[in-house]
């Protein structure tokens, strides 16, 4: 490798790491203050916060990777640029595109890591933060139930209220249960209640020496029970489509025939070429003229990825529904991107064409 790349690639790779850990370290937070906030109210497990906030950060890497990498690039040749570096280089013969091919070396290893990420890591850690979500909201583990508070459910609507969490025997003492559904709510009042059944498909809890109420949305057949025993099976979680289809595999997807399945392993598959081309896309957008600082550019450069980052979300919901054919699909932004780059390269060798004669 020639002196000129190594160094263009060393001032792209210096804030690379930085900006890739500031990011990080901002999402985690953001992650964590949410479900440490579930966990306070008592809709989940706060052993469990940590493992998934590992796995959101690992999903987010398929995005945070590309904009660090993008960024990055763009600080390091605003740098040269602001320096009056490339200019010299540039008088001193070298041809505009050495900088691509330094560019490109750096990125294409980083580019190849986000597919492998995007069709193997991101459904893994979907697949692992969704479970540990639904087991956690299901199984009533009582060590995260809190006594004396409105213990909701989010996800469907289950509100359980206890005056007193008997940890050491796993029951609830005075309990008040709340479970909606769509035709008809049920309230159950009892001394005491016990998980009989944690499963989370059929979640059963058994509770003594109550009444239970059954209130129907639509007529007057309600029912009113006192009981000495009872075992209640409670309404368990719908299965949410958009994080089953997250998590499946690039190769359930491939052999599915539903569009919204084909819209996100597109996804998934475009995204180390994305990323690739977005980082040769910030050489041309670094250029500012001498001393104008190399900060310059980052309005534009945040607008330019704006537009590309919603652009792909707006396909991917155009290719679900079918207003947009599988061909090219998702594929159409990389495509409009790369050839965005190229007549920005044609219109660059012009320029240094015209100004050598």
């Amino acid at each position: 490798m020639l002196l000129i790349e190594r160094y263009v690639i060393s001032e792209a790779r210096r804030p690379l790491l930085v900006m890739l850990g500031i990011l990080t370290c901002i999402f985690a937070a953001y992650s964590a203050e949410r479900y440490l906030g579930e966990a306070a109210n008592g809709t989940l497990s706060p052993e469990v916060v940590f493992d998934i906030v590992v796995y959101k950060v690992m999903i987010a890497l398929e995005v945070l990777v590309p904009v660090a990498l993008y960024v990055s690039v763009a600080i390091g040749l605003g740098r040269l640029y602001n320096d009056s570096e490339i200019t010299a280089v540039a008088a001193a013969g070298m041809s505009p595109l050495r900088l691509y091919g330094a560019v490109a070396i750096l990125a294409l290893p980083i580019a190849v890591g986000v597919t492998a990420l995007s069709l193997y890591g991101r459904p893994w850690a979907y697949a692992n933060a969704y479970q540990l979500e639904q087991e956690s909201k299901t199984e009533l583990d009582i060590d995260h139930l809190l006594a004396e508070r409105f213990n909701i459910n989010a996800e469907n609507g289950r509100m359980i209220l206890a005056e007193r969490v008997d940890r050491a025997t796993d029951s609830l003492q005075d309990v008040l249960i709340f479970d909606g559904g769509e035709n008809r709510t049920r309230l159950y009042r009892s001394q005491e209640a016990r998980i009989a059944d944690p499963d989370p498909d059929d979640p059963v809890v058994e509770m003594t020496n109550g009444t239970a109420y059954s209130l129907q949305h639509d007529g007057t057949q309600d029912k009113r029970i006192e009981f000495k025993r009872l075992n209640i099976h409670l309404q368990p979680l719908e299965t949410n489509m958009e994080s089953r289809r997250k998590a499946a595999s690039w190769q359930t997807l491939e052999a599915s025939a539903g569009l919204s399945e084909q819209a996100e392993l597109q996804w998934r598959e475009s995204r180390g070429v994305s990323t690739f081309i977005l980082a040769l896309l910030a050489i041309p957008l670094s250029r500012t003229a001498p001393r104008r600082g190399r900060f310059a550019t980052l309005l534009p450069i945040t607008a330019v990825y704006a537009v590309i980052f919603y652009a792909g979300d707006i396909c991917k919901s155009l290719v679900g529904n079918g207003s947009l054919p599988l061909t090219p699909g998702l594929w159409l932004v990389p495509l409009a991107m790369g050839l965005v780059l190229l007549a920005l390269i044609v219109r660059e060798r012009a320029i240094v064409r015209v100004k050598s004669r």
